[in-house]
């Protein structure tokens, strides 16, 4: 019997996945703080203990994300194709994923294999990312769990001019003294964001079924104005943050398998 385990080293959160037979059966998350190796040691000493298993236990390890060199880890994955491979196992009639992360967002074309076809990547700028639903849950001092069922109260959503992080910070704070109501901004917020993510999922074309993953796919709002924008329905994983962790899982298996397959001899 062998285990496989994924790691994805996130900017604000780091998770690991545990499978079995390309199946999870333990999965974790922690912080990710500013000092990835530690966070990373860390996390997978408690991944094996919720496991119930060992180091020796573990057939072979992956990781993605913001990963640096592991001494534990056999190799590192992109991130996007992590996350193809997670989405496969869970929804093999997916063709187009939303991953949406704390500091970029992506969107990738899939195969019936759940092969990467096409990909694009968000520029570089907290607006495009769930980082920009912190900024202004920090502003409107709520919890960011709170952000997506409080935005569906909203009557009418505040239009946010900018596409900039920080200047909609600013806008934010303006719109609360105006008197705005929380809910119609956090709804603004939501259409923004929506907005930024149509546009890269028209640079590599919608194909259904599509599902959204990462931290931002937790956000009810923010998953349900992209639906209105896109006019489409989107599969939600029961752990959209852990997807590319199960991906890397997955892959450690795969090569794992590929690896121990008797090489034809040759003549």
């Amino acid at each position: 019997m062998a285990w496989f385990m994924g790691i994805d080293i996130g900017s604000g959160t780091s998770k690991g996945v545990i499978t079995e037979d390309g199946r999870p059966v333990a999965r974790h998350l922690l912080p990710s703080g500013g000092n990835y190796r530690a966070t990373a040691q860390r996390l997978r000493e408690e991944l094996l203990a919720r496991a119930g298993l060992s180091a020796e236990d573990i057939a072979c390890t992956m990781t993605t994300g913001h990963t640096v060199n592991l001494p534990f880890a056999t190799e590192r994955v992109t991130d996007i194709r992590c996350c193809a491979r997670g989405i496969n196992s869970l929804f093999p009639s997916v063709r187009t994923v939303i991953d949406i992360q704390g500091m970029s967002s992506q969107v990738v074309r899939l195969s019936e294999k759940g092969q990467v076809t096409n990909f694009v990547v968000s520029e570089r700028c907290a607006a495009g990312s769930g980082r920009f639903l912190d900024v202004i849950a920090n502003v409107l001092r709520i919890d960011l769990a709170d952000v997506g069922p409080i935005s569906l109260k909203s009557r009418s959503a505040v239009t946010f001019t900018t596409g900039c992080a920080v200047f909609g910070e600013s806008e934010a704070i303006s719109r609360v003294s105006e008197g705005a109501a929380v809910e119609d901004i956090l709804a603004g917020v939501h259409e923004a964001l929506a907005e930024k993510v149509s546009a890269l999922v028209a640079r590599v074309g919608l194909e259904k079924d599509c599902a959204i993953s990462g931290g931002g796919a937790l956000n009810i709002g923010l998953a349900q104005s992209i639906e209105r924008k896109l006019r489409i329905k989107l599969l939600v994983p029961p752990h959209p943050q852990f997807v590319n962790a199960l991906g890397a899982a997955i892959i450690a298996e795969e090569r794992s398998k590929v690896a121990a397959s008797p090489r034809p001899e040759t003549k």
